[in-house]
C-alpha cells in the first residue's frame, strides 16, 4: 500500500454516532494522510459538537440561534453561504476541534503526541521560569488543520473565508490560554515560580469568538474583476481584499437573511414557536429583551404559559454522607412568542431587522 492514501470518511457514518446528526453531518470528508489519522476521528467529531452546543450556547437568546443545520449550510458546495452568522460557525467549530485533540493529547489519549516542554527552562520573566507539562496546541493546530480545513477543495472566495475562518477559531484556541504556575522556595517562599500554559475553559473561547462575531468585517469585493472567473484578475483582487484583512478578524460576504420568518431550504425556523425571557434572577439587559427581539420586533406576540416542573426541595444532609430531597411539583410562567390574531392585529406595528440582529 502506498505510504500515504486518500481517506475517505462518512461523516454521517463515523461522525453520526457521535453527533447523532447534530453538528457535522456533511456527505463525504476527503482529506490525504496515513491511516494514523483514524485515531483522531472521534476526537474531531467530539470538537466539532463541543463547538456546535457553544455556539447554541451563544446565541440561545438570539433570532439566529445556531440550528442544527448550521454547519452543513455553511459546507455544503450547494447550500453554501458566508454570512456572519456562518464566519462564527467555522471558527467555533474548528476551535472545538483544535481544543479536543489538544486536550486528549494532554490526557495521554495518543501515543503519538505529549506535552509540550520546548521551552521548559528557559526564563520566562522576572522570578518565574518555564517548565511543567504546557497543553500541546501545536499538535492539535496541526491536526485540526488536517481534518476541518479538508473540506475546503474550492478555489473560490467562499472558500477562502472559510479557511480564514477557520484559521480565527484556532488562534482563538491560543490567545485565551492561562499561565499556571508552582511555588518553589524554602518553607514556601515562592522565591522562583515554574509556569506551564494550559487552556481555558472552552466557554472563554466561545465568549471570545461572540466578540469577534459582534466585530466582523464585510468584505468588500471588486465585482468587475471577480466576473472575470479564475483568471489572475480575479485572484488578484481576492489576494488584495484578504491582504487588508486581520489573522484574528472574523470575516464575511453576505448580509445575513430576515432570521424572523422561517426558510426551510436555508434551514432558518424563524422565531415563532420560540421561548422568550420576561422574568428570573441574574438576567441580563440582553435576555431581558428577548421577548422584544425575537417576539415583537418580529411581528409576533408574547404568549405565557403555564407549565408544571418537577425539581428537588428539601433537601437535608445525612450523617454520613448522603442528601436526601423530596421532588416537588410547581407552576412556572414561561413565555413564547406565538403568531397574533389577524383579525385583531393592529396596523402600526413594523418588523425592525436593522443591521445584523439575530
Amino acid at each position: 500500500m502506498k505510504r500515504s492514501t486518500f481517506l475517505i470518511l462518512s461523516i454521517v457514518g463515523v461522525y453520526g454516532a457521535v453527533l447523532h446528526a447534530a453538528a457535522w453531518s456533511v456527505n463525504n470528508f476527503l482529506m490525504t494522510g496515513p491511516k494514523a489519522y483514524l485515531t483522531y476521528s472521534s476526537s474531531v467529531a467530539a470538537g466539532a459538537h463541543s463547538g456546535m452546543e457553544e455556539c447554541k450556547f451563544q446565541f440561545g437568546w438570539e433570532r439566529w440561534n445556531c440550528p442544527e443545520s448550521a454547519l452543513q449550510l455553511s459546507t455544503h458546495n450547494r447550500l453554501r453561504s458566508a454570512t456572519r452568522e456562518t464566519s462564527f460557525v467555522h471558527a467555533i467549530s474548528s476551535a472545538g476541534v483544535m481544543y479536543t485533540l489538544t486536550r486528549n493529547c494532554s490526557m495521554g489519549d495518543f501515543e503519538s503526541c505529549g506535552c509540550d516542554d520546548s521551552r521548559n527552562g528557559r526564563v520566562g520573566g522576572r522570578g518565574w521560569v518555564w517548565g511543567g507539562c504546557s497543553d500541546n496546541v501545536e499538535f492539535g493546530e496541526r491536526i485540526s488543520k488536517l481534518f476541518v480545513d479538508a473540506l475546503e477543495t474550492g478555489h473560490d472566495t467562499r472558500a477562502l473565508i472559510n479557511l480564514h475562518n477557520n484559521e480565527v477559531g484556532r488562534l482563538a484556541v491560543k490567545a485565551t490560554m492561562k499561565r499556571a504556575c508552582k511555588c518553589h522556595g524554602v518553607s514556601g517562599s515562592c522565591s522562583i515560580q515554574t509556569c506551564w500554559l494550559q487552556l481555558a475553559e472552552f466557554r472563554e473561547i466561545g465568549n471570545y469568538l461572540k466578540i469577534k462575531y459582534d466585530q466582523a468585517h464585510k468584505l468588500e469585493m471588486d465585482k468587475r474583476r471577480m466576473r472575470a472567473g479564475n483568471s489572475a484578475d480575479s485572484r488578484g483582487a481576492t489576494a488584495e481584499t484578504f491582504h487588508h484583512v486581520h489573522p484574528t478578524e472574523l470575516v464575511f460576504l453576505e448580509d445575513s437573511p430576515d432570521y424572523c420568518t422561517r426558510n426551510a431550504s436555508l434551514g432558518h425556523h424563524g422565531t415563532e414557536g420560540r421561548e422568550c425571557l420576561q422574568t428570573g434572577k441574574n438576567l441580563s439587559q440582553w435576555e431581558k429583551r428577548s421577548c422584544r427581539r425575537l417576539c415583537t420586533e418580529c411581528g409576533l406576540r408574547v404568549e405565557e404559559r403555564r407549565t408544571e416542573v418537577v425539581a428537588s426541595c428539601n433537601c437535608k444532609f445525612h450523617w454520613c454522607c448522603t442528601v436526601r430531597c423530596e421532588q416537588c411539583r410547581q407552576l412556572v410562567a414561561k413565555h413564547f412568542c406565538a403568531r397574533r390574531d389577524t383579525t385583531a392585529a393592529p396596523n402600526h406595528i413594523k418588523r425592525r431587522n436593522k443591521g445584523h440582529k439575530r
